[in-house]
This record gives C-alpha cells, structure tokens and sequence, in this order.
C-alpha cells in the first residue's frame, strides 16, 4: 500500500460486513485511522470482526456500536471521535439495508425501515459530518470529506425492491446537493454507485437466477467485488481526488455503459 490516508480519520458506517468491510479494512491498511459505526461488530458473511482484522494487519480501529437512524448515535458517534482523535477527516455513509419487495408487496413498516437506515441514516450522517467539519482547519484545501453509497439501481430500477431504489436515488440526490450548498466550506462530497457486488450476503442478494442475470447483463467477464468499491472510496477520500464534488461514481463493469 502506499499511504495514501496517513494521518486521516475515517467513520465507516455498515463497516462490519460487505462493501463496508471492504472499504473500512482499505483505509486502514492506506493508513487511515478508522472508526467502524455497526449495529454488530460480527460479519453477516461470517469470519473474523472488521476490528479484529485491521488490527491484525496493524492498522488503527475502533468499533462503536450505532444505528444509523438515531440522531443520538450518529451525534455521539462522530462526538466521541473527535474528543479521541481532534477531528473527522472523512464519512462513509455506506450503511443500508433492503426489503426485497416491489410496491404492491411492500409494507408500510417495510417502506419505513428502509428509508430509515437508507436515507434518514445517510442524513444523519452527512449532516453531523459536516457540522463538524465546517469548524476545523483545511488540509490541501479541504476541510472534509463524505462519501456516500448509492447504487446502479438509484439511477436504473431496482428489480422487485422499490424501496431500496427509492432510498439510493435519494442518495445520489443528497450528495449532488450537499456537495453545491458547502463547497464554499471546503466540504467535498461524493458519490458510489456499485453495480452487482457479490459479498457473500444470504438471501436474495445470492439467488443464484439473480447472479446469473447480472453476469448476463454486465460487460464485464465477471461480477464486483467489495474491494473494487473500496478502492473507488480509498481515492475518492484521498487527497489525489481533487476538484471532484457531486460526483456519483458508478462502479458497476459496464452495466450502464451497455
């Protein structure tokens, strides 16, 4: 690796499995001090905790257990890791979850929860984010920097899950108008919009007539990995990515290209 986070502070939120995972053990192996925000410190996909791997490897982590739809914790997350560490350098708001339903078959406490950790979660943390920083000192003319996890199926539908489609279209709005209203703070805020990622997560995400449209339908001779999200996330939070704000990166092998 190449140090390419030295000296910067990360919260990761969902950071205990998949993409998250991913993107938490990347920054933390490029130098990054890591924060990892989870409703459970275990990986869905089983193995070792996110914490105990980058410590392994000898990175810097923490956990703290928070759900991304209290304002409580998020305010709490992002307060503790300043008082510990003097500032927060960069937030992935990557945590979200789905209901696997298309509208006639969704609930209204379906709908809700998904908008809840989705959306309401990803402005929970965007917006605590960037109250903190806004007060602090630029580095290389930037005081912070989000991240936020949207998805191919924010921008093209969302086979049978209206839900989650919804939320992600929302993500990549939420980034465009963050990124405008606090450019003139020094806040940069991008965009991630992975196409099929295969993480090892049961249910319909592993059906395997699900896999095999999305290999059908990806350009590419095979389907994502968390680490080619992570390694989008590693260079959007570097200092390398510069004049880049309101972006969506779509990561996706040529899905949307076709």
């Amino acid at each position: 690796m190449s140090n390419l986070l030295a000296g910067k502070i990360a919260i990761v939120t969902g950071a205990s499995s998949g993409i998250g995972r991913a993107i938490a053990t990347s920054f933390a192996a490029e130098g990054a001090t890591v924060v990892i925000a989870d409703i459970v410190a275990e990986p869905i996909e089983g193995g070792e905790s996110t914490l105990d791997l980058i410590r392994k490897n000898g990175g810097t982590a923490a956990f703290d257990k928070t759900d991304v739809g209290r304002w409580e914790d998020i305010d709490r997350l992002v307060g503790t890791t300043v008082q510990r560490h003097g500032r927060l350098d960069v937030m992935v708001n990557n945590a979200a979850i789905f209901s696997g339903t298309p509208l006639l078959e969704t609930t209204l406490a379906q709908w809700e929860q998904v908008m809840l950790v989705n959306l309401t979660g990803m402005f929970h943390g965007c917006k605590r984010a960037v109250q903190q920083m806004v007060t602090q000192e630029p580095r290389n003319e930037v005081r912070g920097r989000l991240i936020n996890l949207g998805s191919q199926q924010g921008i093209v539908t969302a086979p049978h899950d209206t839900p989650y489609g919804v939320s992600k279209a929302g993500a990549i709005y939420l980034t465009k108008q963050i990124a405008v209203d606090y450019a003139q703070d020094l806040i940069v805020c991008n965009c991630i919009s992975p196409g099929k990622i295969v993480t090892g997560q049961p249910g319909s995400p592993s059906d395997p007539a699900r896999l095999e449209n999305a290999m059908r339908r990806t350009p590419w001779p095979r389907l994502g990995r968390p680490q080619d999200i992570a390694n989008a996330a590693v260079f959007l939070a570097s200092d390398r990515a510069t004049y880049i704000t309101g972006s969506n990166l779509v990561v996706d092998g040529g899905w949307l290209a076709r």
